[in-house]
């Protein structure tokens, strides 16, 4: 399970947003996050708000599609009493923990829901993730026959004692079973891995790099291990069982990965995302990168709404009961100010390729631009033609990136 959520403002039994939420509402997007908070195991690098069977306490998985459905019911009365116009949903993405530990059943009812209380637009992006070991074939003929179009694997790794390490469960000789199964129903296909696992080598990195290129899916992301507080890995670093995942290491995984995609025909659009065209990009994620609107459905799912950001109670039956009486799950908020907007705008844009218009800088941070580019961390070309972009040394070192164009 996931850390404490973080502190804000009550929020109202009835979901009523703020009048400024109406600011500049008809230049934004709307998407949905339905989280899946169901594993069979806990891996143990993993600090998501996610749940194995022993830990449920009450909630059950059988009526989770439900409970979510009800959430999505309640989120377009929401909208409405807020004064908001009625806005089709562009992207729809089903996260967790593992979305396809439910029945393919399930996640169209969830789904329909969506398609039922908001419309969806024609030609939506409408993702699930799973892990390779939680499908077959006709689960996913399912699921493209219902309208999704996209589902993200999470391989992580093609080399076992990798695997082993981050408690994942899959055959890694699946991967390529799943993903040809996947474009058979005609759904694209991103592939996810992570990076910097403490004792896997350039070695390692470089055979699981090959393997999800040999599967040629539309996308790979690639991540690199964060070890996160509370969680089993962070123990086992602590006592001395395992090591420290090595930075230098990592940045040179990142720097393999990079160059092994780009000469497979992938381009990077996002520092951790790469795809084979513009249309087998991420829309979903690129709407969090953006600043769009998007409502989080189930237990701890964050959202956002013109500045507005809520989060809902963690633990499932938590949030069952607050679905039986009809009220929020949502257990706080917070508005952002003018500061923490821009603050956030240029943290969120500068990883993206298309990246931030100069222009729109404070003048202090126009002024960085030329040492940014001195320093090889921003494209010269890009730079004189109005656009910060990120180099490879930029992109991983976005982080000083952005605290010199916001100093």
């Amino acid at each position: 399970m996931a850390g404490p959520l973080p502190l804000g403002d009550p929020a109202p039994p009835d979901g009523v947003l703020p009048g400024s939420v109406l600011n500049d509402v008809d230049s934004r997007t709307l998407a949905f996050y339905l989280h899946v908070p169901f594993c069979r195991v806990r891996c143990g690098y993993c600090d998501f708000n996610t749940y194995t069977a022993t830990e449920l306490r009450g909630a059950k998985q059988s009526d989770y599609a439900d409970e979510a459905a009800a959430e999505v019911a309640f989120a377009a009365r929401a909208l409405a009493e807020t004064g908001l116009p009625h806005r089709q949903v562009d992207t729809i993405f089903f996260g967790g923990g593992t979305p396809t530990l439910l029945p393919a059943a399930d996640l169209i009812r969830m789904l329909d829901a969506v398609r039922t209380h908001h419309g969806i637009v024609p030609g939506a992006e409408i993702t699930t993730e799973a892990n390779p070991d939680s499908v077959d074939a006709a689960y996913l003929r399912q699921l493209a026959d219902a309208g999704f179009t996209r589902v993200s694997f999470g391989m992580q790794s093609a080399v076992p004692h990798v695997l082993a390490t981050l408690e994942r469960t899959h055959d890694p000789e699946r991967v390529p079973l799943v993903v040809q199964w996947a474009k058979d129903a005609g759904l694209q296909v991103s592939v996810d891995l992570i990076y910097g696992t403490p004792g896997e080598t350039l070695s390692d990195w470089s055979t699981s790099v090959d393997a999800a290129l040999a599967t040629q899916p539309d996308h790979i992301s690639a991540y690199s291990l964060i070890v996160e507080q509370g969680t089993k890995l962070a123990r086992q670093i602590r006592s001395g069982i395992v090591a420290l995942p090595d930075e230098d290491l990592q940045a040179e995984m990142y720097e393999l990965i990079d160059a092994r995609l780009a000469t497979a025909g992938f381009s990077w659009y996002e520092v951790s995302n790469w795809s084979t065209s513009i249309n087998s990009r991420s829309r979903h994620n690129l709407a969090y990168w953006r600043s769009q609107d998007w409502w989080g459905i189930g237990p701890g799912a964050h959202s956002h709404v013109g500045g507005v950001r809520w989060w809902n109670v963690k633990h499932p039956a938590a949030y069952a009961a607050r679905m039986a009486e009809g009220v929020s799950p949502a257990v706080g908020r917070e508005t952002l100010g003018r500061e923490a907007r821009e603050l956030e705008r240029i943290l969120l844009n500068t990883r993206i390729r298309d990246g931030i218009a100069i222009p729109s800088l404070s003048s202090e941070g126009r002024v960085a631009v030329a040492g940014l580019i001195a320093d090889d961390l921003v494209n010269a070309k890009a730079a004189l033609a109005g656009t910060i972009e990120l180099t490879l040394r930029g992109r991983l070192l976005a982080d000083v990136v952005v605290r010199r164009l916001t100093a």
